[in-house]
């Protein structure tokens, strides 16, 4: 058997000058994360620090040890395959049920309709004990779509959910897999 070959992935941050007749959109207090020229993509608050990580990519409200929320996206580019058959809410659930936090409350799981991607996501309660025991919730959203599949996981206190499901809310509305981009000074996408 062959050796693998060790990845050496690392993430690029470029800034481009946008075309005047550019297609990007989003809401004003926004900003769109592009990951992999389109492979994962979705509006994330304009302002919130973001951290490459070695396999993922992280977002916080505030600088660590400030930030009071996190929210964190991995992808993976799956073989061609009719993914439509794969057991995405029982994938899910188990995904869930195996969380090692002190939970004390679980959501059911939530369907986000799309065309060309199957969207699934749900939420814990759990007891954070980092420093003195703190309410918390978990959600974990998980995509497959256009042979990506992706993780989102948003952690936040529960005394700030008023303010921060809806910044869940646009990730999950603005969330895209496999429109790839051409040229992002424009933003015009296209089907893989």
């Amino acid at each position: 058997m062959a050796k693998r070959k060790k990845s050496n992935f690392q993430w690029i941050k470029e800034t481009l000058e946008l075309k005047p007749d550019h297609h990007w959109e989003s809401p004003p207090e926004y900003n769109i994360f592009v990951a992999g020229r389109g492979a994962v993509r979705f509006n994330v608050p304009r302002g919130w620090i973001s951290e490459p990580q070695e396999k993922s990519f992280k977002f916080m409200d505030k600088k660590p040890p400030d930030d009071d929320c996190c929210l964190e996206v991995s992808y993976n580019h799956l073989p061609p395959n009719d993914w439509t058959l794969f057991p995405l809410k029982s994938t899910l659930k188990k995904i869930m049920e195996d969380d090692s936090r002190d939970v004390i409350e679980r959501g059911e799981v939530i369907t986000v309709k799309r065309q060309t991607a199957r969207i699934m996501w749900c939420e814990i309660k759990f007891i954070d004990t980092q420093a003195e025991p703190r309410e918390a919730f978990s959600r974990t959203c998980v995509g497959l779509g256009s042979n990506i599949q992706c993780l989102i996981t948003f952690d936040y206190w529960a005394d700030q959910a008023e303010q921060l499901i809806p910044v869940w809310d646009e990730v999950m509305r603005s969330l895209t897999l496999g429109l790839y981009i051409r040229d992002p000074r424009t933003g015009l996408a296209f089907p893989d």
